[in-house]
């Protein structure tokens, strides 16, 4: 598939969750997964705005990625908070330039193995709802037509989140930005328990468990609630099975 055709396969993947049985917690990850893929960049952390109006992290493309942005939360200092706040893009920061910045920040990063940072707001028409990190391993500069892409994909993510819905119905959009919240932390124990499980990593453990629900259709939440209940065996191996039944 070319690159022309992939971008239209993406942008149709996220605008078909305009419905009222949409997965945010699916379109997070497909949207960290397809920053990753089209932008040239090696990870992307994803947080979205709480019911008290602070930033949880939603979504990541690794567990690097994951970690940093849990420590950019707790020291509340780096690109997305910047980004969130402000609502404008925070582009091109090399780890090395952002010192005097992000004095805390950059040296975990860096230590995460990353070189060069930008973060791109999810919002609508001034209403911000997060912000989204993409990373690189290099200090090679996003292009314009790079950041516009971006962009797009925060902006189509942001639009199936409202979910076409007004932002005046703030009771309706609070619900659901926090459900996707609530859902990260299922999905991270399921990780933690797979990862313990097969002894894997938890990015293993999550490729693992996104990899079978993708295959059989399924909501990335509900495969992750299995493998907690124990209902579902993931193996390595790409094989899975349910307790005392066969393969699936």
């Amino acid at each position: 598939m070319n690159r022309e055709a992939r971008l239209a396969e993406v942008f149709i993947t996220l605008a078909d969750t305009l419905t009222d049985d949409f997965d945010a917690t699916d379109l997070l990850h497909y949207l960290a997964d397809a920053c990753v893929e089209l932008l040239g960049i090696d990870a992307a952390g994803i947080m979205l705005s709480d019911l008290r109006g602070g930033l949880k992290l939603a979504a990541s493309s690794s567990e690097r990625i994951h970690n940093l942005e849990l420590f950019e939360l707790q020291i509340n200092e780096g690109p997305c908070l910047d980004c969130f706040h402000s609502g404008e893009p925070v582009l091109n920061q090399t780890i090395s330039e952002a010192k005097d910045r992000w004095p805390r920040f950059v040296v975990v990063a860096a230590e995460a193995g990353v070189k060069s940072t930008h973060a791109l707001p999810l919002r609508l028409r001034g209403h911000v709802i997060g912000a989204m990190n993409l990373c690189s391993d290099d200090t090679t500069l996003m292009t314009e037509p790079d950041i516009a892409l971006g962009q797009a994909l925060a902006d189509m993510a942001t639009i199936s989140l409202l979910q076409d819905r007004s932002i005046a119905e703030k009771s309706v959009l609070a619900d659901q930005l926090q459900a996707a919240l609530n859902n990260r932390v299922l999905i991270e124990q399921a990780k933690g328990m797979l990862a313990a499980r097969a002894d894997i990593t938890p990015d293993e453990a999550f490729d693992l468990i996104r990899a079978h629900a993708r295959a059989n259709n399924n909501r990335l939440l509900n495969d992750a609630q299995m493998v907690i209940d124990g209902t579902l065996e993931l193996k390595p191996s790409g094989v899975a099975s349910r307790p005392g039944g066969a393969n699936l």
